[in-house]
């Protein structure tokens, strides 16, 4: 016999309409689950990360924050973190970083909330359910929105995406380190725990 059942997509999209105090409680009094939203209103609810996920974002944000406590050049920030980007969106990257000079810039206000700044340098990093498209369109909106550089890491397909202002994106397969370029000089990513 068989029986439907209905699935949910991985990420449900919902057109209404709060205002940025109203989202900003929705998303404290909701842990459990990750808010982001788009430029035009829409509201992206995405269950937590599943665990293999979790754990190799973490060394992303470990290895990007043990090189920040030597440079001391800027703020780094985990996937729970939300941003107001200048367009609108409320984005929640899976690691970021803001120059400290921007960090300091915000009012004690903005910093406890959710930052109204795009980080310099993001991070995507591809879970099994996540869209690609999807994640190749949020990150062209932080690079819109001010950020210098972006790392898309794709894990089902053995690549990593790196995206820059004013140039096409690169593709590298299989990459096994990541250099943070002159945006964040002397960082390098090890990719052998995290693809």
């Amino acid at each position: 016999m068989n029986i439907a059942t209905n699935t949910l997509p991985p990420t449900l999209k919902l057109k209404i309409d709060l205002t940025d105090e109203q989202f900003f409680h929705l998303c404290q009094k909701n842990r459990d689950y990750r808010f982001e939203r788009t430029a035009s209103g829409e509201l992206l609810i995405m269950p937590p990360t599943g665990s293999d996920t979790g754990r190799r974002n973490v060394k992303i944000t470990t290895q990007l924050d043990i090189w920040n406590s030597k440079s001391n050049l800027g703020e780094v920030f985990d996937s729970s973190t939300g941003f107001t980007l200048p367009n609108g969106a409320e984005r929640s990257p899976d690691a970021s970083w803001v120059r400290i000079e921007q960090w300091n810039a915000l009012s004690s206000e903005q910093q406890e909330k959710f930052a109204p700044i795009c980080p310099d340098f993001v991070v995507e990093l591809r879970s099994a359910s996540d869209s690609l498209k999807d994640l190749q369109e949020k990150m062209q909106e932080y690079i819109e929105n001010g950020a210098q550089l972006g790392w898309l890491i794709d894990r089902k397909n053995k690549r990593v995406e790196i995206y820059r202002p004013g140039k096409d994106v690169e593709i590298l397969d299989n990459p096994v380190s990541l250099s943070g370029e002159n945006v964040l000089p002397g960082f390098v990513l090890h990719l052998q725990q995290i693809m």
